[in-house]
């Protein structure tokens, strides 16, 4: 049989002629029959009580079909938005998540929504918002993390000094906590660092949108809108609409870039589909980029609190991490996963240290929720932690990199069994020695001895980067044959940018032995029937992967009977090779495709859908950043970037190197350039591109080297481990301890 990597090099995205000519099918680029528009009323205030809400003068004017409050939510009987798997506190103590409104009674950040206008126009409806009057009661604003951990100011009454919960960590024993704290207690040396991960804001190229629709005739719904996974958005929706998942179906067509952000039902998506109910039209809104800085999700904001104690020779002894997280005014979806089970799960990454101590505490405030962006609590635990080590170094006076290779889990120790998780494969001293190697360390001297001639600054900074990916395992596929020689793919994960027709179309194609523009690759309707898990967490890959492959075997295995019949041989005398079913040792053979059509002549049908699990990979790597700084200004030029990873088998590695280039980015915006800053009363003061410092072209390294050590992963028959959120988690580690070194006497 072929092998499914038969195809894994790469070629041509199919995704790019549709894209490049125009063509491709954004969330706003349908118009319905008799479509209206949507414009949302936005408080202005951080935290303020809607005394009331006067909108005689919108509904008066013309074009105008209706404006809804929270009372028409209500009046709907829709259930809050948020939607959270319990997340279990210290001592047992249940995670509080505080009801959250389509429209809110009382705004808890500015942006959030209080009213909303359906008018037949987007300009229409826009001008009709400004007419709507609403009167508030502005009460003190919870910013900042101190603020809100001091609990001066209440902001839900189930929920005591702000807290959310306060989370004990993966190993929660007093047990472990007294005998790690003993350990670091007695140590020779331990390293003590505190790191700050600022707030970000997610700027996909496409804004959020959605298309309410309502059917009074089957009593169903339809939305339309970019997200990761239609079923996955669905079975938030149908809950929070008080409907069954069969009265509502979801659609995502092409999505301009996602991140994690567009995973989440959010309060517009629940009110276009209360306003197409009550004005019996569909109802269309999209975000402006005003709007989005205030009302998407946005990132990190969370502190973290590290000591890592040595011996006298450098060993790794104890880690314990205190991890402290701004959530925002909400929970919205996986909001507190990503702050605490990714958290913790990257711990201790390559390092083999036995004992491992984890708390985290999440706080409300009157900021916009946090919620999932690329990397997701993986960014900072990598950076939490390689600054600890960073830190171990200069207290123990060893170099960093002899210090780092000392600790690292040899390839002879997997399965590796850390006290979180079990590494099923890993050359961290490999990955390592080849990015030394790749980045020209030896001869940094050099180089830093020229850069002091012309009065720069010259820093180099290891970032030895592990994270899990597919946290999701269950995954679904289908195959059906349509007419002619074609195939359709049929998968639930969501391409945002990800080029999932190619690359699951060379993979289908490898297994198959079929040329691949046979396959035709289907995705973003819940019509479908498939479930599984978003696009997140570097999962696509492997779980769609693996659900790929099985679908295809338990087709092949129905398809052996049916040409068993046809070439009337035994079944065990049947193989598949090269896209068809064969009699072995002789040249009678039926192809794939007429063994389909064949079945469909004998009442059967090789049409097949199934699921897979497939569990954690670790993806794993070294990246190396080199700076110069000019100390007159502060300016950080990133002269060479070196990234070395191991993504397991690539599928394509063009895509693969695509995924790295564009993670890493990211992961330098946040180490030199992104913050969302907000003032005391909690007003986003980097609210546009004007203000907010998203990276441009040149903020990319002169010189990236980039190089694969794949090792292949045991947890699935594809070898893959994920990849997709691999540079912005080794990135900012990388950037900012070449920032500590260049600067004398380092940096904090």
């Amino acid at each position: 049989m072929n092998s499914p990597l038969a195809h894994r090099q790469h070629a041509p995205r199919i995704e790019d002629d549709a894209l490049v000519r125009g063509n491709g099918r954004f969330v706003d680029d349908p118009r319905l029959p008799n479509q209206a528009y949507a414009a949302f009323v936005r408080s202005p205030h951080a935290h303020a009580r809607v005394v009331s809400v006067n909108a005689d003068a919108a509904r008066k004017a013309k074009g105008v079909l209706a404006v809804l409050t929270a009372e028409d939510i209500k009046a709907a009987g829709v259930a809050g938005i948020s939607r959270h798997p319990p997340v279990v506190g210290r001592g047992g103590a249940k995670m509080v998540m505080p009801l959250r409104s389509a429209l809110a009674e009382t705004a808890m950040h500015v942006g959030d929504a209080v009213a909303m206008v359906v008018a037949e126009t987007r300009a229409v409806a826009q001008d009709a918002a400004d007419l709507v009057q609403v009167e508030y009661e502005e009460l003190p604003a919870v910013v900042d993390l101190d603020a809100s951990m001091k609990g001066k100011t209440q902001l839900f009454p189930d929920a005591p000094g702000n807290l959310c919960v306060d989370w004990p960590g993966p190993v929660a024993s007093e047990q472990n906590e007294r005998e790690t704290a003993e350990i670091i207690a007695k140590a020779p040396h331990v390293a003590r660092v505190s790191v700050n991960h600022q707030r970000l804001i997610v700027a996909s190229m496409e804004t959020r949108g959605a298309t309410g629709v309502y059917d009074k005739e089957s009593d169903s719904y339809t939305l339309r809108a970019c997200s990761q996974s239609a079923d996955a958005l669905r079975s938030q929706a149908a809950s929070i609409m008080g409907v069954p998942n069969d009265k509502l179906r979801v659609i995502t067509e092409d999505v301009g870039g996602a991140f994690g952000m567009k995973t989440t039902v959010y309060p517009e998506y629940v009110a276009v589909l209360v306003a197409a109910r009550k004005v019996g039209r569909p109802v269309h809104w999209q975000s402006t980029r005003s709007e989005a800085f205030m009302s998407d999700c946005q990132a990190r904001d969370a502190v973290s609190r590290v000591e890592l104690a040595l011996d006298d020779k450098g060993k790794f002894l104890a880690l314990r991490v205190r991890h402290l997280c701004n959530q925002g005014a909400y929970i919205a979806n996986a909001g507190i996963n990503i702050n605490t089970n990714n958290f913790a799960r990257c711990l201790p990454g390559m390092y083999r240290i036995p004992k491992v101590d984890v708390g985290v505490a999440c706080y409300f405030t009157n900021k916009v929720p946090i919620a999932p962006y690329r990397g997701a609590g993986r960014p900072e635990a990598n950076y939490a932690l390689e600054r600890a080590v960073e830190e171990a170094a200069r207290v123990i006076g060893m170099d960093p990199v002899r210090l780092r290779k000392k600790n690292l889990i040899p390839p002879s120790a997997m399965p590796f069994k850390t006290p979180i998780n079990t590494y099923d494969s890993g050359d961290f001293p490999g990955i390592v020695d080849k990015a030394i190697k790749l980045a020209d360390v030896d001869n940094f001297g050099k180089r830093k001895r020229e850069s002091a001639k012309r009065k720069k600054l010259r820093g180099i900074g290891v970032s030895c980067m592990l994270e899990h990916s597919g946290a999701t395992p269950m995954e679904m596929a289908s195959l059906a044959f349509a007419d002619g020689d074609k195939m359709i793919l049929g998968l639930n994960v969501q391409s945002t940018g990800q080029s999932h027709a190619t690359v699951f179309g060379h993979l289908l194609a490898g297994k198959l032995g079929i040329d691949q523009t046979k396959i035709e690759h289907r995705h973003g309707d819940t019509n479908l029937g498939l479930t599984g898990g978003a696009s997140v967490g570097s999962r696509s890959a492997m779980c769609a992967g693996n659900a790929i492959v099985h679908v295809a075997d338990v087709m092949l295995a129905k398809g052996k009977r049916v040409a068993s019949a046809a070439l009337e041989a035994s079944e065990s005398d049947i193989q598949y090779r090269n896209g068809s079913f064969e009699v072995v040792g002789t040249d009678r053979k039926i192809s794939l495709f007429d063994t389909a059509k064949r079945a469909k002549d004998m009442g059967e049908s090789l049409d097949t859908k199934d699921k897979a699990d497939t569990p954690l990979t670790f993806p794993n790597g070294c990246h190396i950043a080199e700076v110069e700084i000019d100390p007159d200004t502060g300016f950080v030029d990133l002269v060479t970037y070196t990234a070395v990873d191991d993504c397991g088998n690539p599928l394509d590695t063009m895509i693969v190197e695509g995924q790295v280039h564009g993670s890493i980015a990211q992961g330098l915006g946040q180490a030199l350039t992104e913050d969302a800053v907000y003032d005391s009363n909690g007003q986003l003061i980097s609210g546009s591109f004007m203000d907010y410092g998203m990276p441009r072209a040149h903020h990319m390294p002169v010189e990236l080297r980039e190089a694969m050590h794949p090792v292949p992963a045991t947890t699935n028959p594809l070898g893959v481990k994920g990849t997709g959120e691999a540079g912005t988690t080794a990135a900012i580690a990388a950037v900012m301890n070449a920032i500590a070194h260049a600067i004398p006497n380092g940096a904090a």
